[in-house]
């Protein structure tokens, strides 16, 4: 197994040929820390928990998706924006790539869900939702529909703080990830991405009411969040899945 990689807070290669572009607008990462132990169980083969220094982190983040597009098309106006709020956990391959573990992905768009459901085998589930902006203030909803469990809610509200000229290296580590793993048809693979760095400013949790740790599968208690991060966004190109556990073959 090969070390991981440097963290970087810019992409390691742009992707050429782009299997689907997007924009992530209006984000809420809220961090907390967890032993790598606690997490290992939930990540997909040929993985195991991504960590800094011995510690590894749980992620809720709330966002709006932003037409979404395949290949180089445009992106759709309205099937292809809703908001969506993730359960992520961090993660590195054989090959040494960091990238990020999605528990839960609610979004409130039931086509998008299935298709990522059926297409990509990630954790979609179709939820009521809303992102709302009052001044410096976001306010993010979520109240689970299918395939549950139903209930499963959270309500997270930030005050976004001042901007971050010089992100310290663990909020590199919790934000500037360029990959996914997860299971495509039986083997553990990673997607790629690339975007922009990230434009991240401090922010104040004022709400955090959420079940969706506990239905993903962290029932440990977590204790307070260690990092609360907003960004306004940045477009994202995200590549072809490849195979975490040995180079080069695609997973079609």
């Amino acid at each position: 197994m090969q070390p991981p990689s440097s963290v970087t807070p810019d992409a390691p290669a742009r992707i050429a040929g782009p299997l689907l572009t997007q924009q992530w607008l209006d984000l809420t990462f809220v961090h907390w820390a967890v032993d790598p132990a606690v997490v290992a169980p939930l990540l997909p083969g040929g993985t195991v928990p991504d960590v800094h220094d011995g510690v590894s982190y749980v992620g809720l983040v709330a966002f709006r998706m932003h037409r979404v597009g395949w290949l180089r098309l445009p992106g759709i106006p309205y099937l292809g924006s809703f908001p969506e709020t993730n359960v992520r956990l961090y993660s590195v391959d054989a090959h040494g790539r960091r990238g990020v573990v999605f528990r839960s992905m609610d979004a409130s768009r039931l086509l998008p869900v299935l298709m990522g459901r059926a297409g990509f085998r990630l954790p979609y589930l179709w939820s009521r939702m809303s992102v709302r902006t009052e001044g410096g203030t976001v306010g993010y909803t979520s109240t689970r529909r299918w395939p549950g469990p139903r209930g499963a809610h959270s309500r997270i509200t930030v005050a976004r703080g001042e901007r971050i000229e010089e992100p310290t290296e663990l909020e590199h580590f919790l934000t500037a990830r360029w990959g996914l793993h997860n299971r495509f048809f039986g083997r553990t693979a990673y997607l790629p991405n690339d975007h922009p760095r990230w434009p991240l400013y401090r922010a104040d949790l004022l709400a955090c009411e959420e079940n969706l740790l506990a239905a993903a599968g962290l029932t440990a208690p977590l204790g307070a969040p260690v990092s609360v991060l907003y960004s306004p966004g940045v477009p994202v190109r995200l590549g072809s899945p490849s195979l975490a556990g040995a180079a080069g073959p695609r997973v079609g």
